[in-house]
């Protein structure tokens, strides 16, 4: 058998795939290492602009934690990074989940743990775990109410109801539905997309986004304003570009 986890380098884009496709990706605690050590790869890497999550085999993006190895995962319990590998660190760069088949329990949550989600027609989105006692441990109970709101999380969270994707892309689960196969390839044309923006303004924008969540407004606006004076010269450039014409009409715009 082969390892669980296969990490590659496909333009300014990492792709990481979990590959247990015989357990539909489900991940126990040997996976949970190797998706770590992915991606502290990722993490240190400044050519690598985007991390596109994914799952092998076609008919699961991730069934969560493998509840057959669930003693596995007693070492990683109160890991900093998360039973899941990484679901407790927040990423620096941009993540794209590319979805495909089922996306349940802590699949979900790492599907979750991703800046955007892109899945496929047919896939189903759920926290499964509900009926069997297992509680949400990779940051979906503080992630899902962030992208939904608090009212359609609890629905999720509480019900453990499983959803198709026209649901999803409906309470804003997932972004874009593609057609079948098309995950990957819609998720790195994405990536090309952001890693071609100036980096530090489009980081500091996320980092604004992130860290302001929760806070009063007033503390949200200096928390933008500080991030965004630490880009003013790179900001300079870019109006600089404008002026003598490039971008007009709206050019370059949107992914």
């Amino acid at each position: 058998m082969g390892e669980p986890v296969r990490y590659e380098r496909v333009g300014a884009a990492a792709v990481l795939t979990i590959d247990r496709p015989e357990r539909r990706n489900a991940i126990d605690g040997p996976t949970a290492e190797r998706l770590a050590e992915a991606y502290a790869v990722f993490a240190a890497d400044d050519d690598a602009r985007v991390l596109v999550v994914t799952g092998a085999g076609g008919a699961a993006f991730c069934a969560g934690a493998d509840l057959k190895a669930i003693e596995t995962f007693a070492p990683r319990l109160h890991d900093p990074g998360g039973p899941l590998g990484f679901t407790r660190r927040i990423p620096a760069k941009p993540a794209i989940a590319a979805i495909e088949g089922w996306c349940l329990a802590g699949g979900l949550e790492l599907a979750l743990w991703c800046d955007l989600r892109i899945a496929t027609e047919g896939s189903r989105l759920g926290f499964t775990e509900r009926r069997f006692g297992v509680p949400l441990i990779d940051g979906g109970t503080q992630r899902l109410p962030r992208i939904v709101g608090l009212g359609r999380a609890l629905d999720l969270i509480l019900s453990g109801r499983v959803v198709e994707t026209d649901e999803a892309l409906a309470l804003g689960l997932v972004g874009e539905v593609v057609l079948p196969g098309r995950h990957v390839a819609r998720a790195l044309e994405i990536a090309e997309r952001l890693a071609a923006f100036p980096q530090a303004a489009m980081l500091a924008d996320r980092r604004a986004v992130y860290d302001g969540l929760g806070l009063p407004l007033a503390d949200g606006l200096a928390v933008e304003a500080g991030n965004a004076g630490a880009t003013f010269a790179d900001a300079a450039a870019g109006a600089a570009r404008f002026a003598a014409g490039e971008g007009r009409g709206g050019a370059g715009a949107g992914v």
